[in-house]
């Protein structure tokens, strides 16, 4: 367990956590200590493959299968959650797709697809788990958003704007909050070594990062863990950490 930030006795939800960020996140939070609800849309497999390196480590996890662009599947997994583990204590929503391409190419169907998983995905959750957390005076909400949400990207308006999104709608959701205990807050990852980086131009996204290397998954876990963590992270709310390189710098 990781000792310098103790999560024991919570339960956390990670969305889209059978692969990549959401994956380390997901192993990262149940090695300090927290039951991880690991929620997934179309990987089965891959999710119960992250509930088994967990509670083979002695953790506790379960998968849930959700859609969280679907309101009544959102619904249902907080439901499911509440009557299983008894509360939440901690919500990351972490879920994501691309469909890039350029703008004036763009389907409308691709820029739906985007905006309802990315951002009203977070946006259905929130508010699903927002009661609970209401209730109990105590939260921690932590959107994983992009840095192409605050630069924009050449060939990805629909992520871009969504993940923009986010943004916003984590400092709404923190100042609404805040009087009752909840903290959200947002990562902003740059280029990191998962499935969705594959086949990007390498070299000319490394000249434009100071420190000269994509990030790792862990790492930006790494970040999440921090937000998630009570008393290291508790004065802070409506933030967005970067987690980038240097790639933006504001």
């Amino acid at each position: 367990m990781n000792s310098s930030a103790s999560l024991s006795g919570q339960t956390a939800i990670v969305t889209g956590a059978s692969r990549g960020i959401g994956r380390a996140i997901a192993i990262s939070l149940s090695e300090a200590g927290a039951e991880v609800v690991v929620n997934y849309a179309n990987s089965p497999e891959k999710a119960e493959e992250v509930v088994q390196i967990i509670n083979s480590s002695g953790g506790k996890s379960y998968a849930i299968q959700a859609n969280v662009a679907d309101e009544t599947a959102v619904e249902g997994l907080i439901k499911t959650v509440l009557e299983r583990s008894g509360h939440i204590d901690i919500l990351i929503n972490n879920a994501g797709i691309t469909r890039d391409g350029l703008l004036m190419r763009m389907k409308t169907e691709e820029w739906r697809a985007v905006i309802d998983l990315n951002l009203t995905g977070v946006f259905l959750c929130t508010r699903a788990v927002s009661r609970s957390m209401l209730k109990q005076r105590k939260g921690r909400i932590i959107n994983v958003t992009s840095v192409v949400g605050l630069m924009g990207n050449a060939g990805q308006a629909n992520y871009a704007a969504a993940k923009a999104g986010v943004i916003g709608l984590t400092k709404s959701s923190a100042k609404e909050f805040a009087s009752r205990g909840i903290t959200v807050n947002a990562v902003a990852p740059g280029f990191i070594t998962t499935d969705m980086t594959k086949g990007l131009e390498a070299d000319q996204i490394l000249s434009n990062i100071p420190l000269g290397t994509f990030g790792t998954p862990e790492q930006v876990a790494g970040a999440v863990l921090f937000l998630a963590s009570s008393p290291s992270s508790g004065y802070m709310t409506g933030q967005v950490l970067q987690v980038d390189g240097g790639m933006v710098m504001s």
